[in-house]
């Protein structure tokens, strides 16, 4: 019986090509498995992830959203006999070696979902107004669904248990992936924690990011109404049963 757990990194990427290239060699100094996850993108993705060693990379052949591709990855990582995914996006955002403190907090003996609370973000003047209040609106509507009480509900930077991740029924398959999937897991009993990760903004007009604000603005209204419907309408234990694969 394996007593310290296994961890993967699980990239997912789409039109990333001015970023990925760096995102992914400095993944893969942690020394773990890389998984990078390409969605579909239709720039030079493709070619610059097949040229990098040492990494696994799963395609989409058209995009799915970044929910499919994170499960995509999940599920190579759990064939692969990871215990945990460590997720990163692919905009340069992160900083890889702020997962050692992420895996740090992270007990073999339980399920945990390790969220890294992207600092100094709410008073960076070069971040756009939409990026902070997106953040304040997610945390609210997340709490209000019956999930955990956080500072950060919408950081890609996070650790999750692959095997009870691919264990709950989400629905959402693009950004809104990330929500669902805390306030299932706060369902489940699955444990949820904060910890602090620096974070790399891009100059306005150079970062990549592919949030739309109308369309996904009622895309997180749609997932945001289904899981408060269910809060207060189907007692907890049927809700269980109705999330669990």
């Amino acid at each position: 019986m394996r007593i310290t757990p296994e961890f993967a990194i699980v990239i997912p990427v789409y039109n990333h090509a001015q970023t990925v290239k760096s995102v992914v060699e400095r993944a893969r100094t942690l020394g773990l498995p890389v998984y990078a996850v390409d969605d579909g993108s239709t720039d030079a993705t493709a070619g610059i992830l097949g040229s990098l060693q040492g990494i696994t990379v799963l395609n989409h052949p058209v995009n799915q959203g970044k929910g499919a591709a994170l499960l995509t990855g999940f599920a190579a990582a759990a064939a692969a006999q990871a215990d945990f995914a460590i997720t990163m996006d692919a905009d340069g955002q992160h900083d890889p070696s702020d997962a050692v403190s992420l895996m740090n907090a992270v007990s073999s003996e339980t399920p945990v979902i390790i969220v890294g609370k992207r600092e100094g973000m709410l008073n960076d003047p070069s971040i756009q107004w939409t990026s902070r209040f997106g953040r304040k609106f997610s945390n609210f509507w997340v709490r209000l669904s019956g999930g955990p009480v956080l500072s950060d509900s919408q950081s890609g930077f996070r650790i999750y248990p692959v095997r009870e991740i691919l264990a709950l029924r989400s629905r959402a398959r693009r950004f809104q992936f990330e929500v669902e999937i805390l306030v299932l897991a706060q369902w489940h009993g699955i444990r949820i924690a904060e910890m602090p990760v620096s974070v790399l903004y891009q100059p306005r007009g150079e970062r990549i990011s592919h949030f739309r604000p109308f369309v996904d603005f009622w895309r997180n209204a749609g997932t945001f109404s289904r899981l408060i419907a269910l809060r207060l309408l189907v007692p907890l234990s049927w809700r269980r049963r109705m999330t669990k694969r």
